[in-house]
């Protein structure tokens, strides 16, 4: 067996180490418990400046912890693998450090890419001067319902064109591009839009439209719920042939088919939906399968760094509009 691919993890909030403390063993919610169970990777390092957070690290997963990418660069650790989870806003200074001394095989880093397009091309364009793949964790692309999904509607055994409607919450470039990111994997690429209300401001840079999105493969009315009432991320997509419901952040996926009805010439959704395996108990776990396939050379579902691009800029430019609204 080759030797495992080693991780530096720089940032170790919720995404990075925190989700999983709170969480019993069956769950996989941050990169640092995904990669310490894949048999492919390695934890080299974590990086983070608060105390407490390197402390927990090194407890649980009894690899070294510095406090500045410089430390632990300067202390000698190798990257195979970068995972870029700090704030957005600190993406692009994350990456610059490392890849000015490393030249890791890959980079992970959490969405958004940047807070603008501008830093975001920047990124983009120095992994590929370092030969290093760029990938953005847009995680929900890589469950098993999710690419069954996609395996049907590409395959057309859910018969387009398609029209549906998708929640989101805490701004549309947070939290909405996750949902934009799925829909175009799913329904392909992304050729307008039209902006029905700007909806409210959320933080300093972004905001929570309603807008009808155009796919190359049908329309998404894409609406923006309160957080603060109740968390709620849903997509229902209405096909030629039957009905799928994303719900609960994609813990349940079903898939109805139209069939015969009680009249003759009438057709209506079957009683007892088809529940599609869904593995979001362990979302982050698959997000390091899916990597471990990308490194081997083989096929894989992530999102790399064009398709990040080409979300990011749809995304702006609904926001933009928003702004001028």
């Amino acid at each position: 067996m080759a030797d495992p691919w080693r991780v530096l993890l720089v940032g170790l909030g919720q995404i990075g180490l925190g989700y999983d403390l709170q969480l019993d063993d069956s769950s996989v919610y941050s990169h640092a418990r995904a990669f310490a169970r894949h048999p492919d990777f390695v934890l080299a390092a974590g990086v983070d400046g608060d105390a407490a957070g390197r402390a927990a690290f090194e407890a649980h997963y009894r690899a070294p912890a510095y406090a500045s990418v410089a430390d632990a660069l300067a202390a000698g650790v190798a990257v195979d693998v970068l995972v870029v989870a700090v704030p957005t806003a600190a993406h692009g200074s994350v990456l610059r450090a490392v890849l000015a001394e490393r030249a890791p095989r890959a980079v992970l880093c959490e969405k958004p890419l940047a807070p603008g397009l501008d830093e975001a091309r920047a990124m983009a364009a120095l992994c590929e001067a370092r030969g290093s793949a760029l990938y953005v964790n847009y995680m929900r692309r890589s469950d098993s319902a999710v690419i069954e999904v996609a395996r049907r509607l590409h395959g057309g055994a859910m018969a387009g064109p398609v029209k549906g409607v998708c929640w989101y919450s805490k701004g549309l470039r947070h939290n909405g591009s996750h949902f934009v990111n799925l829909l175009e994997y799913w329904l392909g690429p992304l050729n307008g839009h039209r902006l029905l209300q700007p909806g409210r401001r959320w933080g300093e840079d972004d905001a929570e439209p309603d807008v009808q999105l155009q796919f190359a493969r049908g329309s998404v009315l894409l609406l923006a719920a309160r957080e603060e009432d109740f968390s709620h991320y849903t997509i229902e997509l209405v096909a030629g042939n039957g009905r799928l419901r994303y719900e609960q952040g994609g813990r349940l996926v079903q898939w109805q088919p139209a069939v015969a009805g009680a009249l003759a010439g009438y057709r209506a959704l079957a009683p007892e939906p088809e529940v599609l395996a869904s593995g979001m108990q362990q979302y982050q776990y698959h997000v390091a399968e899916q990597l471990a396939a990308a490194l081997g050379g083989r096929p894989h579902v992530l999102c790399g760094g064009a398709d990040a691009l080409a979300t990011l800029q749809h995304v702006q430019t609904i926001i933009d509009e928003c702004t001028r609204t």
